[in-house]
């Protein structure tokens, strides 16, 4: 199924309602990763990732939402972030990258409105896809209790949820741990 033209939530993000060092350590990134920042948005997740793998790394930025996609990139040429890559590209159907290229892929709080469009097993696919062996998966989601902040409710993901969507992609789960008050994550490895 093709996505909308502009995301659910574009424009929106929890960046500030998550502890992003766990979330980094979870990806268990370092120096000279390759990491894919999946409906990354305009890139608060991206650039302190990009600080963290470095000039020998990657950060490769896929979004659907073109206006995000080209304020990211647009802050990335300014600031001579060469590792960043930026792609406008509906993420359930074609992320830009060969198999097996990436170490790390992070889906932030965006898989629950993938899911709601019809687009998180395409998601989950190319993920997969992507991925190296061994590589890790860590998706951010809203704790499934009633918001503000965050989506509604009917719409969030458990973890027991999402370890159903995840699992048939050839996904092991590492573990869930609390992200913030609002927030969990789940790391899974690529089988």
């Amino acid at each position: 199924m093709v996505m909308r033209d502009k995301p659910i939530a574009a424009g929106k993000s929890s960046f500030d309602l998550v502890d992003t060092d766990t979330v980094y350590r979870e990806l268990g990134l370092g120096p000279g990763m390759v990491l894919v920042d999946i409906a990354s948005g305009a890139g608060n997740y991206t650039f302190p990732a990009a600080a963290i793998v470095g000039p020998r790394g990657a950060v490769h930025a896929v979004d659907l939402w073109r206006e995000g996609i080209e304020s990211l990139a647009s802050y990335a040429r300014e600031r001579g972030l060469d590792n960043i890559h930026p792609a406008v590209t509906d993420v359930s159907e074609d992320i830009p990258l060969e198999d097996g290229a990436a170490d790390a892929c992070l889906i932030a709080t965006a898989l629950h409105d993938l899911v709601e469009d019809g687009a998180g097993a395409g998601t989950l696919r190319e993920a997969a896809r992507v991925l190296k062996t061994g590589g890790r998966l860590t998706v951010v989601e809203f704790n499934k209790t009633g918001g503000p902040p965050g989506p509604p409710q009917h719409v969030r993901l458990s973890p027991q949820e999402l370890d159903d969507l995840v699992a048939p992609f050839g996904f092991s789960k590492v573990g869930t741990v609390s992200t913030g008050e609002h927030t969990y994550a789940t790391t899974y490895l690529r089988d």
